[in-house]
């Protein structure tokens, strides 16, 4: 099960109880920014893959491990997937669904997208560090990729990029995202986020 805005309210001290229901509910403002999505794959291919994904969130963690990966080199590198990021913070974390995806912009907006891809990677990789470890893990991993950790801090912390954010938030909200991560492909949501329940997907719309 996906994390929920349920679940994330009982753990911030809320009454509502958890439901079964996969998926993290939105509810967001937003407004349109002109900025750079972050995508992989040739801007023809055959098939778009869109996922909305909030830093904080567990489930999102477990995508960008063990499925992510299979997408890229199963369908992005042949060029059959054009794969696009979006930001969709619950938020699970009040602050870090947020700073986190200002800090993951701010690299993008001083490197490229293939870093940005790389230092997102990090951050769910120890996903756990997000908090009292938080800012230090964001220096830690603008130095492995050359990137001046204090500038990313200072994003997070000023979350200098939280209108691009709110701007993701508000698309997922338009095409009814009801969690996270959310797979969208060639505009369709996909029940779940398994690779085997993805990659089908991927394949009805290649045949």
């Amino acid at each position: 099960m996906r994390t929920t805005r349920r679940s994330t309210l009982i753990a911030l001290g809320g009454t509502i109880t958890l439901s079964t229901t996969a998926g993290c509910l939105g509810g967001f403002g937003g407004s349109d920014v002109d900025f750079p999505r972050p995508a992989l794959g040739p801007t023809d291919a055959a098939v778009t893959v869109d996922v909305f994904e909030d830093y904080a969130c567990p489930h999102c963690a477990t995508f960008i491990e063990s499925v992510f990966p299979q997408i890229r080199s199963t369908y992005v590198e042949p060029g059959d997937v054009r794969y696009r990021y979006f930001d969709y913070p619950i938020p699970v974390d009040q602050q870090w669904s947020w700073r986190a995806a200002s800090a993951a912009r701010a690299v993008q907006d001083e490197t490229d997208v293939e870093t940005f891809f790389s230092f997102a990677k990090g951050i769910y990789e120890q996903q756990s560090r997000l908090g009292e470890d938080g800012y230090q893990l964001l220096r830690e991993l603008a130095a492995d990729h050359d990137v001046d950790g204090e500038a990313i801090v200072t994003a997070a912390e000023e979350e200098s990029y939280r209108d691009v954010v709110k701007a993701d938030q508000q698309t997922g909200d338009d095409r009814g995202v009801p969690g996270t991560p959310a797979v969208f492909v060639d505009g369709d949501l996909v029940e779940g986020y398994d690779w085997d329940i993805v990659s089908a997907a991927i394949d009805a719309q290649l045949e």
